[in-house]
């Protein structure tokens, strides 16, 4: 079984001495294409930028390999050396830098309107107008020299480096919807049919990912279930805890519900909030554990309505009385056996 993750490697640069450091982030599945992610010259392959839109890719099944640049980040050799043209040969094998005079000669000798023109490719350009480093005039330029087809997405306030995570992000999803028009559309993953006797829940393993799960209930309702890519998961569905979380939320609204329509309270609409840690045990004061750690949800409940507050008070013990909280503070026996 294939799961999504990240390689360290290392190549040869154009110079055919130095060896450069590289990341190459694979999907859950097969990749169905491969990106090439060349930050800019004076950046390196693990700004938050590039691992967003690395991360993003790999979860539409697009392999990414990005990399320093010459004496960059975990490269080796000086970077006051290179010039443009060995920057763009390291591609086919915010702070200052030292650069030679052959780095600007060397740019000055490359006709980029006319390779541009003569890319032959799908061409995706972003630029943010506030960009105080690169002008919009040098966006426009490529966008003008290029032949269709090719797009333009104004980043509207976003710095250069995509600093902000929700502009790395923006990008990123993008750029992932753009491509499929070009390398396809993912297949859809496949999913094994699961359905649970009406008395019961199934769990099974969906064999797309390390902890992909199917989970039918009653045989009326299916969803997901996994774990985030952070732990080595493929994010296709809630967590344990979350989906846990997500019972005691549910049970805790339809009992304060059912207890505001029984007593005529004016309750308009109740949300939960909570989260799930552990903290330890010496710090918790009504809790029998007293070594190690314990865990704990927070729980913040919000209610709308002309309620007084005494009618306040009591839907907030009622939620305290849902069925799945007292089975959680209840003594619960589980027993385990291996189907034959």
């Amino acid at each position: 079984m294939v799961e999504q993750h990240s390689e360290k490697v290392t190549f040869v640069g154009a110079d055919g001495e130095s060896r450069l450091a590289a990341r190459l982030d694979l999907p859950a599945s097969k990749p169905r294409a491969f990106a090439l992610f060349a930050h800019c010259f004076t950046c390196t392959k693990d700004i938050f930028a590039a691992g967003r839109i690395a991360s993003t890719l790999t979860r539409h099944g697009i392999a990414v390999l990005r990399f320093d640049f010459t004496g960059l980040g975990h490269s080796e050799g000086e970077f006051a050396n290179t010039n443009f043209s060995s920057n763009v040969g390291d591609l086919i094998a915010g702070r200052p830098f030292r650069v030679r005079k052959q780095f600007l000669d060397d740019i000055e000798g490359h006709k980029l309107d006319e390779a541009i023109a003569a890319l032959k490719k799908a061409l995706l350009v972003f630029h943010g107008p506030l960009d105080s480093t690169v002008g919009i005039d040098n966006a426009s330029r490529i966008f003008t020299a290029a032949k269709h087809p090719k797009s333009f997405v104004s980043l509207d306030d976003a710095d250069h480096l995509l600093s902000k995570r929700e502009d790395a992000v923006y990008v990123a999803d993008v750029i992932a919807a753009w491509a499929e028009r070009y390398v396809g559309a993912p297949e859809p993953a496949a999913v094994p049919e699961l359905t649970a006797p009406p008395d019961a829940v199934v769990v099974a393993e969906t064999g797309t990912g390390k902890f992909a799960n199917i989970v039918s209930v009653g045989g009326k309702h299916t969803l997901l279930a996994d774990e985030p890519v952070t732990v080595g998961g493929t994010d296709t569905g809630p967590a344990p805890y979350d989906l846990l979380l997500a019972g005691l939320g549910a049970c805790t609204t339809m009992t304060m519900r059912l207890y505001a329509e029984h007593k005529g309270l004016p309750l308009e609409h109740v949300s939960v909030t909570m989260r799930h840690g552990k903290i330890h045990a010496a710090d918790c004061e009504d809790c029998e554990t007293r070594e190690g750690r314990v865990d704990r949800i927070d729980r913040e409940i919000e209610i709308t309505g002309p309620l007084d507050e005494a009618g306040r008070a009591k839907l907030l013990e009622i939620a305290d009385k849902c069925p799945v909280h007292r089975t959680l503070h209840a003594e619960v026996k589980i027993d385990t056996r291996l189907k034959a």
